[in-house]
């Protein structure tokens, strides 16, 4: 039985309706799922069978770039949008290693993830969770937490790893990046990995690309998209992009050569980090 399991009345979700927080624990190994989760990433394994080393990846790319932003960049409070279930090497561990100050909020509102986030996550007086949609910007920015806990007038790293994707289009996933942009003060920085479809950049990978979408769709999550590097891109409008732009998460600043080629699956995500100026 996993503590999913054994938290339902606690968490108050339905063990039988897959979630996107809970699938993602599952896939890193964690324990706060169903087994309703576990069947929609079985079933999106059978389509990209590496998708362990994609959300291996994810996590070390986000790793790479908080330690850039807040050791050489000097930014010091960090907004982590659809943070998800604790998992290994959270945002703030890896923020307060070298500077203990650091503020890092976390936000999500599905169940599961507010009551394990706050159980686990507000590990010292610097780290916080609120239980808020990353879709409604001004409803975040102007909430007395958020306003309690970070300075919007200062620099701050907004983060959006493996979240976007899970926005579908008509809910308008540029607008709602333009909009938290719009309230950011110069001299921030966001963080972006998505889904990817290389469409006509590798016909081979575009095919795998709506495999991998048609698999999270059938298999109960109902929400997913593999986007085009247009379409990422866009979500960048009105940043400068941190070398070497958006790219495949093993090409964003590695910590040392390949040791291997990656997977098909691994080259379907790209990352990127902005900087308003």
């Amino acid at each position: 039985m996993t503590s999913a399991e054994g938290s339902t009345r606690l968490a108050g979700v339905d063990p039988a309706v897959p979630s996107i927080a809970r699938v993602y624990d599952y896939a890193l190994g964690g324990t706060d799922w169903y087994e309703s989760d576990r069947q929609v990433y079985q079933h999106l394994k059978r389509a990209v069978p590496h998708q362990d080393d994609v959300g291996a990846a994810n996590r070390r790319w986000l790793e790479r770039v908080v330690r850039y932003v807040t050791r050489s960049a000097g930014i010091d409070q960090i907004l982590d949008l659809g943070s998800g279930l604790p998992t290994q090497k959270n945002t703030h561990e890896i923020a307060q290693e070298l500077d203990a100050a650091v503020a890092v909020v976390y936000v999500d509102n599905d169940p599961a993830c507010v009551v394990r986030g706050r159980e686990v996550l507000e590990a010292n007086e610097r780290t916080h969770f609120l239980d808020s949609d990353l879709t409604r910007p001004a409803d975040l920015f102007d909430s007395l937490a958020v306003n309690r806990y970070l300075d919007l007038s200062r620099p701050m790293l907004l983060m959006q790893c493996g979240t976007l994707h899970h926005v579908d289009d008509d809910q308008d996933p540029a607008g709602i990046m333009r909009r938290y942009i719009d309230r950011l003060a110069p001299g921030s920085y966001v963080m972006i990995s998505h889904f990817f479809d290389p469409a006509d950049e590798n016909e081979h990978l575009h095919v795998l690309a709506r495999r991998a979408e048609r698999a999270l769709h059938d298999g109960g999550l109902g929400t997913g998209r593999w986007r085009t590097r247009a379409e990422i891109q866009a979500f960048f409008d009105g940043l400068e992009m941190v070398p070497p732009g958006l790219v495949e998460l093993h090409e964003w600043w590695p910590g040392g050569p390949a040791l291997r080629t990656p997977w098909p699956d691994e080259r379907l995500i790209l990352g990127g980090v902005g900087r308003k100026t």
